[in-house]
């Protein structure tokens, strides 16, 4: 057994790419477009598995999404993405300057937590130990739910 995917359906395609690409820093690694099915398909892959997901087509992130318009709820109720980065400060401060919310702060220096803008929960964790504690993040209350 090999892990492939997880799929994540998403209301406006642009602006979840601008979130996962833009933001998040993650590679659109290919495209299908599904005229008979009506939906797009995005594959995107952490910029560490590029290679991997070239060679292998995993591990990826595949987000789903159908053209006539539908609802999505219970984003929460999905679990969420995992990411490890080599600065988790760096990194929370680089989605905070592009206006997202850090829902659970990286206070230990060690975990945080953010919502894509379906309401994807998304762990953002620090890659080896965990950093010295460092302000303003030490102190920072969470904002919403996660």
């Amino acid at each position: 057994m090999e892990y492939l995917h997880t799929m994540v359906r998403v209301a406006d395609l642009d602006r979840a790419l601008d979130f996962y690409v833009g933001t998040f820093g993650l590679r659109e690694m290919r495209r299908v477009d599904n005229e008979a099915g009506r939906f797009t398909l995005v594959f995107l892959a952490a910029p560490g598995d590029v290679a991997r997901a070239e060679a292998e087509r995993s591990p990826l992130v595949e987000l789903t999404y159908n053209w006539d318009p539908e609802t999505y709820t219970g984003g929460r109720n999905f679990g969420h993405l995992a990411y490890q980065v080599d600065d988790i400060y760096a990194f929370c401060q680089r989605l905070s300057e592009r206006g997202v919310t850090i829902n659970r702060p990286p206070r230990d220096g060690r975990m945080a937590f953010v919502k894509s803008p379906d309401g994807i929960s998304i762990e953002i964790l620090q890659k080896g130990e965990a950093k010295p504690k460092q302000e303003p993040w030490a102190s920072m209350e969470n904002t919403g739910t996660w």
